[in-house]
């Protein structure tokens, strides 16, 4: 199971960090990240990060600003969020897969999808 938590109401420019915390399997064995999905948008790749943690992998649009991070001690996955802009503003949702780094974009459906937390920047 993945629970993401940390969403909330933030102004261009803040910063926000989302957690995941992954139960119930061992998704240290796997490749995890981020998505998220606007209103009346399609599901988007934010950003993916190896079973170690040494390998990470960003969508353009929130590359620099974004940074992924796991604690496999302690089965969460983290996503700091810094100089948000409104059109960061989604549903975000954690996720694992066994594919590797190639294969994290857009169209993945990760084989683990975690309930999402909102995140909504004003401007």
């Amino acid at each position: 199971q993945l629970q993401a938590s940390g969403g909330g109401l933030a102004e261009a420019g803040d910063s926000l960090r989302l957690s995941c915390a992954a139960s119930g399997r061992h998704f240290i064995a796997y490749r995890m990240g981020w998505f998220r999905q606007a209103p009346g948008r399609e599901h988007e790749f934010v950003a993916s990060i190896s079973r170690g943690g040494g390998d990470t992998k960003y969508a353009s649009s929130v590359k620099g600003r974004f940074n992924i991070s796991r604690d496999n001690a302690e089965n969460i996955l983290l996503l700091q969020m810094n100089t948000l802009k409104p059109e960061d503003t989604a549903v975000y949702h954690c996720a694992a897969d066994p594919r590797p780094a190639e294969a994290w974009g857009d169209r993945l459906r990760p084989r683990y999808w975690g309930q999402g937390t909102l995140v909504t920047v004003s401007s």
